[in-house]
């Protein structure tokens, strides 16, 4: 058996556990099986890749490997549910600045046309997966300004810096000894990386990190075009694929086409203040006890407050005395809970939540009517019942879950300062909702020790 055919069998195998992997990656109790799989398939597609170069000298990739394998560990353990966010556009970027790197690197004095012309592509959509991840890191972790940055004329100078990067990509391609067309594709990809980001308001990050991923996805596809690997180009597919998947739920569940999102950008979110009647009523820890201890069943709504109060843990054992109560525990898990995609399922795995009580918002919603008292724990936006009752909300027509049928709602909050989105919710005012204000970890500590 030959090199040759050893290398192409590893890719066959490595493709088969990226297929497998990312399938288990589809449910959450498979999800961290399937996230291993994947890794033994990049390990093979890696050894593979060494045996078909001939690379034999192995220290420094060795080396790279357990430098970035010990930071990749210190970061996953270090880090905050509440910058996960922040982690996942990091990775984005850097996985478009690696394929802008190596697609750089596979230029040659006999490259042919297709071969510049995928060399080009991995250049300019890495290139944009890399800064548009920064500025979407930015904006995720309050470093630069979360809000809609727009100046008159944006999208004409958008037009002329893609009309730029094409006019020089194709010069180059034409005339590859010519570095200049080179240095101007990717410094008007990097450029174009930062204007299609930023004039996008923090509430629709959730969609710009699936998006971005969705990039670097295609961004590895065509540096393995350009390199003529197998196993890259496969991988790159089913990132590139599953990111716009991804991203067409997360349209969908914010009410926008996958056409704005993709050439259009995000219109600026209004932090227009729509009065609204009706007055805010307090409730104690005391109080919703009693309301908790009578109730048979409860649907508890994370949103991003619970990620920020680290709250999670004591939920859990709150839905563990509600059920020793003879309660009913569901929880209503919205696409974009959070600020990206899974964000909510990702923060009630960590507390070892049970995954056939994590209910989408299309089976909680038909069940809210039933429901005693639904706990709303830092979500605003997704359960805003102006999205379906006043049409000149800015989120009118954005699918949310109806708290607001339950019996009893209990919104828990510091303050009633509005969501991510800016916009007032009058939820809070209807005459079934009761305001526990407070930290999250704290109130819910203190309702568990109410039940103990």
């Amino acid at each position: 058996m030959n090199l040759e055919l050893i290398t192409q069998l590893g890719y066959v195998v490595a493709a088969a556990l990226f297929i497998f992997g990312l399938k288990m990656l589809g449910s959450p109790d498979t999800a961290r099986r399937g996230n291993a799989i994947s890794s033994v398939g990049m390990l093979v597609a890696i050894i593979s890749a060494l045996l078909g170069q001939g690379i034999v000298q192995y220290e420094y990739i060795i080396g790279g490997m357990l430098v970035g394998g010990a930071i990749g560990a210190i970061a996953a353990r270090s880090v905050a549910m509440t910058a996960m966010p922040e982690m996942v556009a990091l990775f984005n970027g850097f996985g478009g600045a690696a394929s802008l790197l190596v697609g750089w690197s596979a230029l040659a004095p006999d490259a042919g046309a297709f071969t510049l012309t995928t060399i080009m592509f991995s250049i300019l959509i890495g290139g944009v997966t890399l800064t548009g991840s920064l500025i979407a890191y930015g904006k995720l972790s309050e470093t630069i300004s979360g809000a809609a940055m727009t100046f008159g004329g944006q999208k004409i100078v958008n037009s002329l810096i893609v009309i730029g990067v094409l006019v020089s990509a194709f010069m180059f391609i034409n005339n590859p000894n010519d570095p200049n067309w080179l240095y101007a594709v990717i410094g008007l990809s990097l450029l174009f990386g930062i204007m299609a980001v930023i004039p996008i308001g923090g509430a629709d990050m959730p969609v710009v990190i699936s998006l971005l991923n969705s990039y670097s996805g295609l961004a590895a596809c065509a540096a393995g075009f350009a390199v003529d690997n197998n196993a890259l180009i496969v991988a790159g597919s089913l990132v590139g694929a599953s990111g716009i998947i991804l991203t067409q739920i997360m349209c969908k569940a914010m009410n926008r086409s996958l056409t704005n999102v993709l050439f259009s950008g995000f219109q600026s979110v209004s932090t227009t203040v729509t009065e609204v009647e009706g007055e805010i009523k307090p409730i104690s820890v005391d109080d919703a006890y009693y309301v908790l201890e009578a109730a048979t069943n409860v649907a508890i709504i994370p949103g991003y407050g619970m990620a920020v109060a680290q709250a999670q843990h004591v939920v859990k054992e709150l839905m563990e005395l509600l059920e020793n109560n003879g309660c009913e525990v569901n929880y209503g898990i919205h696409p974009v809970a959070g600020r990206m995609p899974g964000h909510m399922n990702v923060l009630l795995a960590e507390a070892d939540v049970p995954y056939d009580q994590l209910l989408e918002m299309d089976e909680i919603n038909p069940r809210m009517e039933s429901v005693d008292v639904a706990i709303v724990i830092g979500a605003n936006d997704v359960v805003n019942p102006a999205a379906r009752e006043v049409e000149s909300s800015p989120i009118y027509g954005m699918p949310v879950i109806n708290v607001a049928d339950a019996k009893t709602v209990f919104v828990l909050k510091r303050s009633m300062a509005s969501g991510f989105a800016g916009i007032e919710n009058p939820l809070f005012y209807k005459d079934n909702t009761r305001m526990l204000f407070g930290d999250a970890k704290e109130s819910i500590g203190g309702l568990v020790r109410e039940f103990s």
